[in-house]
């Protein structure tokens, strides 16, 4: 290990090598699924979304249950094929440092149209009576926002879903159903 140190600091001192790309981009390229470069060119192109926690509701917080964490509409308006594994694709991004999903909430609209999704409303009834809503935001990290710009093409948020960036059968501007 002390060798490939050695070796690495004695290549940040030669000014002739070329490192434009950070050396992790192709390594992370094997570690997503399409699905998950779906979700990062969405976040590239639309911004920082609306996410949820579902928790039951008790007196002063003590004793709440989660039950379902960050949900979000991002998969179907990305056009993922396999939403079932929504939460996978959220962990394993998160793990490679590429999204952060914070407590920093968007435009408090957004979420109305969240709220009402299946995902959501069948969470909201698991959770029993008066449930609890805590409004999150999923965005790109700085270094998620670099690997984006850096390996993928992006277009305008209308060309990219011409071009088939997002499913066909759910255009951004719509509300799920």
């Amino acid at each position: 290990m002390r060798g490939r140190g050695d070796q690495l600091l004695a290549r940040s001192a030669d000014l002739t090598v070329s490192d434009d790309l950070h050396p992790a981009y192709e390594r992370i390229l094997d570690e997503l699924a399409p699905d998950e470069a779906r979700i990062l060119r969405y976040l590239a192109l639309s911004g920082p979304q609306p996410a949820v926690d579902v928790r039951t509701n008790r007196p002063l917080g003590i004793g709440s249950e989660l039950i379902a964490s960050d949900l979000s509409s991002i998969p179907e308006q990305a056009g993922c094929r396999h939403l079932n594994r929504r939460r996978t694709y959220t962990i394993n991004l998160a793990r490679l440092g590429l999204i952060r999903v914070s407590t920093d909430p968007v435009e408090l609209g957004r979420y109305q149209v969240l709220e009402v999704q299946p995902i959501v409303v069948e969470a909201l009834k698991r959770a029993g009576r008066a449930p609890k809503v805590v409004r999150k935001r999923v965005a790109l990290t700085d270094f998620g926002a670099d690997f984006c710009e850096t390996v993928f093409t992006l277009e305008s948020r209308e060309n990219a879903f011409t071009a088939g960036a997002f499913d066909s059968s759910v255009h951004p501007d719509t509300e799920l159903s």
